[in-house]
């Protein structure tokens, strides 16, 4: 009986050997035949293998107290010491609130307004007009961050053009709005959505496009009118899309770049505009502690693949689109 289930073992082993030598052999043999194809692919492979992957190794400075001097390997050991500091830290309650509080405006309010836009351009017919709006939407994005929050800062003066709009029809004081706290997120998404808005309508009209127009001509027949085909064939055409994006951008929660807000805040708005990625520019290029900024930015990149995780499965349980 041994001698039975040892055959059958081998047999299986020497199966399942078999199968991987055919995927490799498949796979060289495609490699061969599209080699121009993957040619083109390497350099997107070396950039996340250098930038992305590499990296990674570094990542262990988070539970050391890292000297330059020593290097990785031979700073000390201080396990969640960093960890530890960061969540007992005075500031940490405010970043994460912070950051989480210009997210959840952004999901709410600049999420769905590509998908409005898209929406509009696609009921557009006169083909011109359409063109124009288009190309009048997507120019901010190729503004430059520095460019663009130099805007922000001129427009929202004392002096500016948006004090200079409301002094036209009242005589209330004019407040420098880049001072004050309150109004620094409402502001950084509102700029926000005016710079990216036409870029992210791209995705939604390429998936506008791809709805078969046999199913817009089916609803008239069935006595749709504009709003029914919108809810019943307009925007469950587009909505895997929709999905996969809004998934992706769940991805990001806990991160915001930087750079524009590192341009924008001030001592008196750290309230509502300091956020984790510009603490750990702080701590990380400022002060020069690599160890606790590495820290606390290991601890945004997990919660943000722990978001990422429960968003994909809860979207495979609802629906049939997720990411894998």
């Amino acid at each position: 009986m041994a001698s039975i289930f040892q055959k059958g073992y081998s047999m299986q082993k020497d199966h399942s050997l078999e199968k991987k030598g055919g995927v490799f052999k498949r796979l060289g043999k495609d490699i061969v035949m599209n080699r121009y194809v993957y040619l083109m692919l390497l350099p997107v492979i070396v950039y996340y293998v250098l930038f992305s992957y590499l990296p990674l190794y570094g990542a262990q400075i988070a539970f050391r107290r890292f000297s330059p001097g020593l290097g990785i390997l031979g700073s000390p050991w201080v396990g969640f010491a960093n960890f530890e500091n960061f969540f007992g830290s005075i500031y940490f309650f405010r970043l994460i609130r912070n950051t989480l509080a210009i997210n959840f405006l952004m999901i709410i309010f600049g999420f769905p307004a590509p998908i409005f836009l898209a929406l509009l351009l696609n009921e557009v017919g006169f083909t011109p007009f359409k063109r124009l709006v288009q190309t009048i939407t997507y120019m901010p994005h190729f503004i430059s961050i520095i460019v663009i929050s130099g805007m922000i800062l001129n427009f929202f003066a004392r002096d500016g053009l948006i004090n200079n709009i409301i002094a036209l029809f009242s005589n209330t004081p004019r407040p420098n709005y880049m001072l004050e706290a309150q109004w620094f997120r409402p502001i950084y998404v509102m700029s926000d959505i005016w710079q990216h808005v036409g870029w992210g309508t791209i995705i939604y009209l390429s998936a506008l496009s791809a709805v078969d127009p046999q199913l817009y001509e089916a609803s008239v027949i069935d006595g749709a009118g504009r709003w029914k085909q919108l809810l019943h064939v307009t925007l469950p055409g587009i909505a895997p899309t929709i999905i996969i994006l809004f998934i992706l951008r769940l991805g990001s929660m806990m991160t915001i770049g930087s750079e524009k807000i590192l341009l924008l805040y001030n001592a008196n708005t750290y309230e509502t505009a300091d956020v984790i990625s510009t603490f750990v520019y702080r701590k990380g290029i400022m002060e020069a502690d690599f160890s606790y900024s590495s820290a606390v930015g290991l601890f945004n990149s997990v919660i943000n693949f722990i978001i990422l995780l429960t968003a994909n499965r809860v979207s495979r349980t609802v629906s049939s689109t997720s990411l894998w």
